[in-house]
C-alpha cells in the first residue's frame, strides 16, 4: 500500500492555478525527488501532501496514522538566543535525551548535543534539522530544498546522508530540489514538475526525457555521471551504472 497517494490534484491561489491534475504515489522505503523550475508548484505540492494547503480539486490520501517528518526550506534562529541543540530538538517533541542522541547519530552528527545552535555551520544546522525530523521515527520524510545555502560538496554530503537514513530506518523520502546533479542521483524515482507532471521515472529515464531537457537542457547529464562514479567508488552504491549510461 502506498504511504501517500495524490489523485488528480489541482492547487489554486485565487485565480492563479499553480498545479493541474497531478497524480503520484510514494511506496514504503522509496526515495522520490521532485524537480522543476522556480514557480513550477513544487512547494505547493509538498504543502498539499502534509495538509497545509487545501487542493482546489483532487485529493491526497495518506496511510492511516502515517508519521511524517518534515525538514523545512529555511529556519532562522536569532544568533543571540542561547539554546543548545538538545533544547532545540525538544522544543516541538517530547523526546528523551537518548532519543535526541539516536536521531543526531542517524543524521551523521553524533557529537552536537550540547553545542549552541548559534555555533553550528550551515551543514551542521541542516543535519540537526534532519535529526529533529527523525525523532518520532517517521515512515516518510519530506525535505523542501533542505540544502539551500550549502555549497556543492556540502549538498552532496547531505544527500549521501539521506541515503544512509533510508538504509538505516527504512523510511520513505520525498525531496524537492533544484540541485539536479546531486539530487537525481540519490533517487529511486524523479518527478519533473512544471505546473503538471512533465515526466517521471528513474533518474536515467528522466535525464534523457525531451520534456526534462526542454526545461533544464542537457548540461546536468555529465555532472550526474561524474557524481555517481565518485559516489559508487566511495559507497559501493548500485544505482550509478544506469545513471552514468544515461548521461553518456
Amino acid at each position: 500500500m502506498n504511504l501517500i497517494t495524490v489523485e488528480d490534484l489541482s492547487v489554486s491561489y485565487g485565480a492563479n492555478t499553480v498545479l493541474k491534475h497531478v497524480n503520484m504515489g510514494v511506496e514504503p522505503g522509496e526515495i522520490v525527488t521532485i524537480v522543476g523550475p522556480n514557480g513550477s508548484g513544487k512547494t505547493s505540492l509538498l504543502r498539499a501532501i502534509i495538509g497545509a494547503t487545501k487542493p482546489s480539486a483532487g485529493q491526497v490520501k495518506r496511510k492511516p496514522g502515517l508519521k511524517i517528518g518534515y525538514v523545512p526550506q529555511k529556519l532562522h534562529i536569532d544568533p543571540t538566543l542561547p539554546i543548545t541543540v538538545e533544547r532545540f530538538m525538544r522544543l516541538t517533541h517530547r523526546a528523551s535525551k537518548k532519543d535526541c542522541k539516536t536521531a543526531l547519530d542517524t543524521a551523521g552528527v553524533p557529537d552536537l548535543l550540547k553545542r549552541q545552535m548559534s555555533q553550528l555551520s550551515g551543514g551542521q544546522f541542516q543535519r540537526v534539522m534532519l535529526a529533529r525530523a527523525l525523532i518520532n521515527r517517521p515512515e516518510i520524510l519530506l525535505l523542501d530544498e533542505a540544502t539551500q545555502g550549502l555549497d556543492q560538496p556540502g549538498s552532496a554530503a547531505f544527500y549521501r546522508q539521506i541515503e544512509d537514513v533510508r538504509r538505516e530506518t527504512g523510511c520513505a523520502i520525498i525531496m524537492i530540489s533544484h540541485e539536479l546533479h546531486v539530487v537525481m542521483s540519490a533517487s529511486d524515482r524523479v518527478i519533473c514538475l512544471n505546473g503538471h507532471v512533465c515526466c517521471e521515472g528513474s533518474p536515467a529515464v528522466v535525464a534523457s526525457a525531451p520534456e526534462y531537457r526542454a526545461l533544464f537542457g542537457t548540461g546536468t547529464g555529465g555532472a550526474l555521471a561524474l557524481y555517481r562514479h565518485d559516489h559508487d567508488h566511495n559507497h559501493d552504491h548500485h544505482h550509478g551504472k544506469d545513471s552514468q549510461e544515461a548521461a553518456e
